[in-house]
């Protein structure tokens, strides 16, 4: 499944992914754990405007797709969690906008 084609869909009254599909989703996502009912990755960067750059970008994935990060924003660092509270767990959605995520850091 390429998580990259896919759009995040409203979640209201699903139920979270099972564990065994939240550990085949997280394979395909390095350095993203899943913490409770979070998944969750730091990202580095260089000075205060990477990250802000890099939180700006992801504000507008977000917007796009409809599914927003809770986001801790420090000098040299953004924390990214997604979970879908609706569902009280992790969705389909969590891992779209992780997969997004990633691939905005790959971009040049």
């Amino acid at each position: 499944m390429n998580l990259l084609e896919l759009s995040c869909t409203p979640q209201h009254g699903r139920d979270p992914l099972a564990e065994n599909t939240v550990t085949q989703l997280l394979s395909g996502l390095p350095g993203w754990q899943v913490n409770g009912i979070e998944l969750n990755k730091t990202y580095r960067f260089a000075n205060y405007h990477e990250t802000m750059a890099f939180v700006n970008a992801l504000a507008w994935i977000a917007h796009r797709e409809d599914h927003h990060p809770d986001m801790s924003v420090h000098y040299n660092r953004a924390v990214v969690n997604f979970s879908t509270h609706d569902a009280g767990g992790l969705t389909l959605n969590d891992f779209i906008c992780a997969a997004k995520t990633e691939a905005l850091m790959r971009r040049p």
